[in-house]
């Protein structure tokens, strides 16, 4: 038997765009619990009243999006078919697509070269495999399969930034940093620390690192299973970029994170 699923008709709202928000949410939960939820459990999860999820609940029965399962609710027939359905239409889109469109937003609102770069095999190096170029006359050159090493990157530091401390000590101990530009961290303590930082704040930056000039803001790309696609960047010239380093952070961290959505990172 399933809780009252009355509710007064204050609560009957239909569609307004509060509502399709709490259906997603709901939706959500349910997919990611073990075992089926009460309309309580599902109220304090959701931080929302027994009614208004009631009416929700109640709909979403009519459509088998939901059953009833000994006094709580879990996911029926009518969500599996649609996850199936939506599961079929990524396969017709190809996640490149998904990731060039994402770069090609970030570029028309950075104003900036925008560049997708992934860690070489051996753990050392990064490859720029993709870019969308700025529309300046002077901007930041770079061809798809450059590689860069990653202690000086921003891409490279935020790739880095996923793994444990552990294999980031063994990865600066392993490549022994080089100075590229006057101002390139090679320390040991240094470097860690920026690595470190970058994970926290969930991106990299990183200003005349590389290259003389340049200033890097990245952030990374994870897909359905959480497993990271590559790092978004923003490379821009540094003296275009000074002032706007709060801005293209998170313009970057935004755009990295809908690009892992629309990859059904969760």
């Amino acid at each position: 038997m399933t809780e009252d699923l009355a509710s007064p008709p204050e609560d009957r709202r239909a569609a307004s765009p509060q509502s399709v928000t709490r259906v997603i949410r709901l939706l959500e939960v349910l997919c990611a619990s073990a075992a089926p939820l009460s309309l309580a459990d599902l109220s304090r999860r959701l931080d929302t009243p027994k009614s208004s999820l009631a009416a929700l609940l109640r709909g979403l029965a009519e459509e088998e999006f939901v059953v009833p399962a000994d006094g709580a609710w879990r996911l029926g027939s009518g969500a599996f078919g649609l996850a199936s359905a939506i599961s079929e239409a990524r396969r017709r889109l190809q996640s490149s697509d998904l990731i060039r469109d994402g770069m090609r937003r970030l570029a028309a609102r950075a104003s900036e070269t925008v560049l997708l770069a992934v860690g070489d095999s051996d753990g050392d190096q990064l490859t720029y495999v993709d870019l969308v170029e700025s529309r300046h006359a002077v901007r930041y050159a770079v061809a798809a399969g450059d590689r860069r090493p990653l202690y000086a990157t921003a891409g490279g530091r935020a790739l880095l930034a996923t793994c444990s401390p552990e294999a980031v000590a063994n990865y600066l101990k392993r490549v022994r940093p080089e100075r590229l530009t006057a101002n390139t961290a090679t320390g040991l303590r240094e470097l860690t620390s920026e690595i470190e930082a970058a994970r926290q704040a969930g991106f990299a930056q990183t200003v005349d690192q590389a290259a003389e000039g340049v200033t890097g803001t990245a952030a990374v790309i994870r897909d359905a299973a959480g497993a990271v696609v590559g790092a978004l960047v923003i490379a821009a010239p540094s003296a275009r970029a000074q002032g706007r380093l709060v801005e293209l952070a998170r313009l970057v961290q935004d755009e990295a994170a809908a690009i892992s959505r629309s990859l059904g990172f969760r």
